[in-house]
């Protein structure tokens, strides 16, 4: 079963479609919208500020997402796949997003729409990715323009693809 547990006299509140690993990990201040999925190990650490999902959020294995004591939430849109092992900590993610594998989001940074950020990259505190933009490297910068063909062909594709992954596990 996965941990789910309420801090401080608030619980995490999933939707029912949503699909959640026997060994992930949500506690405290969590919303989550519809079609979201949590990875095998993955942490949602609501405990210290609240971290808000919107629809069709997939959370894949060894993900973290947490925030800063008083001063930095986590908001993440629709849309939006955070790959293995990353961690968004204290940040915005806006619609339509694909945060690659092992990369780092730190406190104050927004992702605007529209966007990639490359796995590995490490995108330091208060850093602005602007809307349809690729960001990539340590600390990251941004490398090209999102085209038409990466929004369907990487961003929705992979959104679409862990919803499928998700409905394997309820049948």
């Amino acid at each position: 079963m996965p941990v789910v547990l309420p801090v401080r006299g608030k619980s995490p509140q999933i939707s029912k479609d949503c699909f959640i690993a026997e060994n992930a990990t949500i506690v405290g201040d969590v919303t989550m919208g519809s079609q979201c999925s949590i990875w095998f190990s993955a942490v949602v650490r609501g405990d210290v500020n609240f971290i808000k999902m919107g629809n069709k959020v997939n959370i894949q294995d060894g993900a973290v997402i947490h925030g800063t004591y008083k001063t930095a939430p986590t908001t993440i849109g629709n849309n939006v796949s955070i790959g293995h092992n990353a961690l968004v900590h204290g940040c915005t993610i806006q619609d339509n997003v694909l945060i690659g594998m092992g990369s780092i989001i730190m406190d104050g940074c927004v992702v605007e729409s529209n966007s990639i950020i490359a796995a590995g990259a490490v995108l330091t505190k208060n850093t602005i990715v602007e809307a349809g933009s690729i960001y990539a490297g340590v600390p990251a910068k941004k490398v090209k323009d999102v085209n038409e063909d990466l929004v369907s062909g990487e961003i929705n594709r992979i959104a679409d693809a862990y919803i499928k992954y998700a409905s394997w596990f309820k049948e």
